[in-house]
């Protein structure tokens, strides 16, 4: 274990730390070196391998984090969580779920996203989400349970809210004990590193409203994806509001992929917990270990530097995207060569040392995440004076920018060379199924080459992102060329089947359940056990999965019943939750679901009928898989010409 510097200017502080510019132009103070004191280390015990560095008897001395007395003088009544984002509102619904004496308060100045946390519509889509908020916004009523014991039957009593969203950042600032910064940290659009460095003028702001309000000694945890020395800057902006008040400054990474976040959150395989080495820090980062402690074991806690915490994140992501990209590197050699890359990618996975996850080729990495945080490594490395390493990772990115624009410009070579005149429809929008999230989607820059083309019409059907999500993302390119209709030839539409209809080819661009082609299970008569569970994450029985059906109408075609929803809660949670919040008659959700025929929660698991499709498109049917979901043999065999990425084209 190393001895970490401590953030600048602290209570009990003993270790000189450098400051660094509050500015991400100005980086080169980054590159510094801290020395550890000579009379701090047992020169005796240093180890024969030369660099290793060894823990000083003033960091040994520190109170341990994982003990729960440790911040026993830091107690954490009310919680703040400034952003209700998709890091904010998960993360704090599942704190609260698991720790029902702390109030959680999500804060947002946007009313619109507030009032959606605090409706039947949540503004996120995230699997076993809704009844996570329900049961901590909503509370839980008091029920009898049956007892085997000779005392009869036990009351289960019933639990008050602890979650609350709401508008009044400063009145909720000024009341909390930690204050989880969860606010969005974008990349740069102009100025200084303009498409590289990461904008943190939410983050500042963010600081601020906590420097000029919060109670003293009140915690702060770096939740959002900042760059290396955020800390320092946190603490600059505290002390130039509050000078000599100690605010402990923590990051806690998190570490969650979209559409499967609460079973991250649930069942997390890590907690990233990074502190100053100071007493304070040890005490606020022991506070925020507890919380998790309520459900997360206490070995999967790990407690780090503050710098590595706030660089580990950046480092992650930059090493998933780094797979993606390899995989779909291989895949173009593929195509040439008539190597098949999903058996290329098995092969390899079965090696221990690489392991199957990642290396499925498709359009590449999308999202809010990946792109934005390697842009932001490759900007620290040139700030740091190591345009090597930035040129490394800014490779990543190259190859991923490759993959989506041959295979946009392969359609169009497909067809003729020319796309006029001719209808393109699009099945998924998302950069990931199980998301409604259409940020950074590789579907965008599909779009945009195929604009270049002139085509009569883009038909776009996605199960979750909405219309205007779309549209927002696709506005980017109206400075080139008219997109929306009526001017524009791209239209969004809530039916597959219309978006396929007189198309002259399909293109299935986000991995939906419901895009694939193998043969549904046929059901069974009786009832079938659904072996999958969150085992070991926690020792409370709340995380337990369980079978529950949703109501849902489909009108065009029949198809086989939809898959089970697995829910986080209980089968005695599920039936202690109380009724949801009533929508207001003019209930813009209830009213499109309405006039759609369709339930308000979307299906997005029962497969779509690909015979119904052959029949609506146009000869010679072409369907072109950027995401590896269609069998080969039961497309060829209704009559389709399929085109994959990875594998070599039969025509």
């Amino acid at each position: 274990m190393y001895h970490t510097p401590s953030l600048g200017r602290s209570d009990d502080s003993a270790v000189d730390s450098s400051s660094v510019p509050g500015t991400p132009s100005d980086m080169s103070m980054f590159a510094q070196a801290y020395s550890i004191p000579a009379d701090s280390l047992d020169m005796g015990a240093l180890p024969e391998r030369v660099g290793t560095p060894q823990p000083s008897r003033y960091h040994m001395a520190l109170p341990d984090i994982l003990h729960p007395e440790t911040a026993s003088s830091v107690p954490i009544r009310t919680i703040c969580c400034i952003g209700a984002g998709y890091v904010g509102g998960p993360t704090a619904a599942v704190i609260a779920l698991h720790n029902p004496h702390i109030r959680v308060v999500v804060v947002d100045r946007d009313q619109r996203r507030i009032d959606a946390w605090k409706s039947r519509h949540l503004p996120i889509h995230e699997p076993g989400l809704e009844d996570v908020v329900r049961i901590a916004r909503d509370g839980a009523a008091e029920t009898r349970r049956r007892g085997d014991s000779p005392t009869g039957d036990t009351m289960d009593a019933a639990r008050q809210p602890n979650l609350f969203f709401s508008t009044a950042c400063i009145e909720t600032i000024k009341i909390a004990d930690m204050c989880l910064i969860s606010v969005n940290t974008p990349t740069k659009t102009r100025g200084v590193g303009a498409g590289r460095a990461t904008d943190m003028a939410a983050l500042e702001g963010a600081c601020r409203d906590i420097a000029m309000h919060a109670k003293a000694g009140c915690v702060l945890v770096e939740k959002s994806t900042v760059p290396c020395k955020t800390g320092q800057l946190i603490k600059d902006i505290m002390e130039a509001h509050r000078p000599g008040v100690v605010f402990p400054v923590l990051s806690n990474p998190e570490f969650l992929s979209e559409g499967t976040a609460i079973r991250d959150l649930m069942q997390p395989d890590r907690v990233v917990i990074g502190c100053e080495s100071t007493i304070s820090g040890h005490r606020a980062a022991a506070a925020l270990a507890n919380l998790y402690a309520a459900w997360v074991p206490r070995s999967r806690i790990a407690p780090i530097g503050i710098w590595s915490s706030e660089l580990c994140k950046l480092a992650a992501n930059a090493m998933l995207a780094q797979r993606i990209s390899s995989i779909n590197s291989i895949s173009a050699i593929c195509e040439r060569t008539d190597a098949d890359v999903g058996e290329i990618a098995k092969s390899i996975g079965l090696d221990p040392r690489i392991g199957p996850q990642f290396l499925k080729a498709g359009l590449g990495f999308g999202g809010s995440c990946f792109r934005k945080d390697i842009a932001s490594l490759t900007y620290l490395a040139e700030s740091l004076g190591l345009p090597e390493v930035a040129a490394y990772w800014q490779q990543v990115l190259t190859m991923n920018d490759f993959q989506r624009d041959r295979f946009a410009r392969h359609v169009i070579a497909t067809l003729n060379n020319s796309l006029r005149g001719k209808k393109v429809a699009i099945l998924g929008y998302a950069f990931k199924k199980n998301t409604g999230d259409a940020r950074e989607s590789p579907a965008l820059d599909v779009i945009r080459i195929l604009l270049e083309e002139g085509p009569k019409s883009i038909t776009i059907y996605d199960p979750l992102c909405s219309e205007a999500d779309i549209k927002r993302e696709l506005s980017v390119l109206e400075r080139d060329y008219a997109v929306s209709m009526p001017s524009g030839p791209v239209e969004v539409v809530s039916d597959p089947y219309t978006a396929c209809a007189n198309s002259n080819a399909v293109l299935i661009l986000t991995d939906w359940d419901m895009f694939k082609n193998s043969k549904p299970v046929t059901q069974s008569s009786k009832p079938v056990t659904i072996a999958q569970t969150y085992d070991g994450a926690t020792p409370t029985d709340v995380l337990h999965l369980t079978p529950r059906i949703e109501r849902v109408t489909i009108n065009k075609p029949p198809t086989p019943p939809r898959t089970p929803k697995l829910s986080p809660l209980a089968p005695e949670l599920n039936t202690r939750l109380l009724p949801e919040p009533s929508c207001p008659a003019d209930c813009t959700v209830c009213r499109s679901s309405s006039s759609a025929g369709m339930s308000a929660e979307t299906d997005t698991t029962t497969p779509i009928d690909w015979a119904t499709i052959s029949k609506t498109v146009r000869e010679p049917r072409w369907v072109f898989d950027g995401r590896g979901v269609l069998d080969a043999r039961a497309m060829v065999g209704m009559g389709f010409r399929l085109e994959t990425l990875g594998r070599a084209s039969m025509y």
